[in-house]
């Protein structure tokens, strides 16, 4: 009798488990039809796509997409050419604003420094534990850096951001 129960107990918690970890997020992409590949690899060049229009009919000068941190962010800002900005989170709402004109140039000059365009495309240094990871786009070049690994230049153009910086808050 007592293997009967156990049995159940075990049946039922292996069920739970499964069933957990299925409501977790794990997996959560669609599968792909059978001959297909699942994702698209990443694109680890350092190129980028083109310019993208965003809804408003604006140029993107930089999307900027952060990742990672204790609280597991992933924000997304972008700021056109005229210094209008859009910040998505997956914690609050969608944000947007206008950076002043001195604002956009100085984030114009970082982004134009020849000294960001030899920031390696990748992290060189180590990460640090629950440190976020930056993903800067701006026209053809993308660089991805994190926190510990910043290049002076690609701080430049994180100090240049709308609001003070790189968003990082939930």
């Amino acid at each position: 009798m007592t293997r009967r129960v156990r049995a159940r107990w075990c049946g039922a918690l292996l069920l739970t488990v499964v069933v957990a970890a299925g409501a977790s997020g794990c997996g959560t992409e669609a599968p792909s039809p059978p001959g297909q590949p699942s994702s698209p690899a990443p694109a680890t060049t350092g190129q980028a796509s083109p310019p993208r229009q965003e809804p408003s009919g604006q140029e993107v000068l930089v999307e900027v997409v952060v990742t990672g941190g204790f609280a597991g962010v992933r924000n997304r800002l972008v700021v056109h050419e005229d210094g209008g900005w859009t910040l998505d989170s997956r914690a609050k709402e969608p944000r947007d604003g206008r950076m002043t004109p001195d604002g956009v140039a100085r984030l114009r000059a970082a982004l134009e420094d020849p000294a960001y365009d030899r920031v390696p495309a990748e992290p060189t240094g180590e990460p640090v534990r629950d440190g976020f990871r930056y993903t800067v786009t701006h026209g053809q070049h993308r660089v991805v850096a994190t926190d510990g690994a910043v290049p002076p230049a690609l701080r430049r153009v994180l100090d240049a951001l709308p609001e003070g910086g790189p968003p990082t808050s939930p």
